[in-house]
């Protein structure tokens, strides 16, 4: 069990890195791990953490969803019991983010892929589902769009105006902020893709490309619901002409309530995930402060359940909640860096 002269030693390190952190550093020690981050990784870390709460001698550890960008600017606001241990991310730590990292003593960092999940276009049970390619979603979603050889203010109000052979109600699609890690997987695995369809978009300067193809609608046909993947999902229950953007999992869960939209031909599923056949896939991440390790009660202890086979193993409760398990070899290594706090590399000579 972690001592309070253990706290204040490492606070008084902290201090020494990181100024700005001093009245933070000065309160009682935190007794457990505290994760933060995104919507769509925080079932899979909240059933770890019910099931590290069966483990003596420690506290149940803290999960709270803020999203993969505000679980990033709090994971790297600093070192010490006013920040959290570990942030969650539905996509890789941004460069950005890793600079602010560093900047404010955040320097040595471990980076965990749990697993692969893919990012589905669903609807109620009492809904229409029907089939429909990324360049037709950069149509329905996207702010401008190719119009009569010109890029213009998104014309079409019906999702039966793209495609004749598509519901005739009108586009309505609830979807994640800015702040998501979901929404920045959608913009480069949709929306990107899709727009490069377009004879007119690829004729555009490169910076006005990239606002065309990343742009979404704002006039209310997207609708952004937050970071509570579950309020989406209670929407589409209410409404069965809407649709919502969330990650595999939240379907997953709701099997018996909501239908997949199939993206040109394939239906998310934990094998077309897991083979790339269905497209919209994306891995799980989730980051480590290094420098609380040896320091929070438990976070060592809750990273060996969190890579251990039982748990994000192809057998594990992590995939009956609908992750896809990386593979053996996989596995084992991100098991090992767990344990061995192997530092990030991506950035570091930048």
């Amino acid at each position: 069990m972690t001592t309070t002269r253990q706290w204040t030693a490492f606070a008084a390190l902290a201090v020494m890195t990181v100024a700005s952190s001093t009245s933070a550093l000065a309160q009682s020690p935190r007794d457990n791990v505290w994760s933060v981050g995104s919507s769509t990784v925080f079932p899979y870390s909240q059933a770890v953490a019910e099931e590290f709460s069966y483990t003596d001698g420690f506290s149940s550890p803290s999960i709270e969803s803020t999203g993969t960008g505000g679980g990033m600017r709090l994971f790297c606001g600093g070192l010490g019991l006013a920040y959290p241990d570990i942030t969650r991310a539905s996509r890789a730590m941004k460069q950005s983010e890793w600079d602010n990292c560093q900047n404010n003593g955040v320097t040595d960092i471990t980076e965990l892929q749990i697993g692969s999940d893919g990012i589905s276009l669903s609807v109620s049970r009492q809904g229409e589902s029907f089939d429909i390619s990324r360049a037709q979603l950069f149509l329905a979603l996207a702010a401008e769009v190719p119009v009569n050889g010109q890029i213009a203010a998104n014309p079409y109000e019906r999702w039966s105006e793209i495609d004749a052979s598509f519901p005739d109600v009108e586009i309505q699609v609830f979807g994640p902020p800015p702040t998501s890690g979901t929404r920045d997987a959608w913009v480069e695995l949709v929306m990107e893709e899709g727009c490069e369809s377009f004879s007119e978009v690829e004729a555009l300067e490169e910076g006005r490309m990239e606002e065309v193809c990343q742009r979404m609608r704002t006039d209310g046909k997207f609708i952004e619901a937050g970071e509570n993947d579950n309020l989406i999902v209670q929407r589409l229950n209410a409404d069965p002409t809407a649709y919502g953007i969330f990650g595999y999992s939240f379907l997953y869960e709701n099997l018996s309530a909501l239908q997949a939209v199939t993206v040109e031909g394939v239906a998310p599923s934990q094998a077309a995930i897991g083979d790339g056949s269905y497209t919209v896939s994306r891995p799980l991440f989730v980051y480590v402060k290094n420098g609380h390790r040896g320091v929070t009660p438990g976070l060592e202890e809750y990273l060996a359940l969190y890579t251990s086979e039982d748990t994000f193993g192809p057998d594990g409760f992590l995939v009956e909640r609908g992750l896809v398990a990386l593979s053996d070899a996989a596995r084992a290594e991100e098991h090992a860096e767990a344990m061995n706090g192997a530092g990030m590399t991506r950035y570091i000579s930048n």
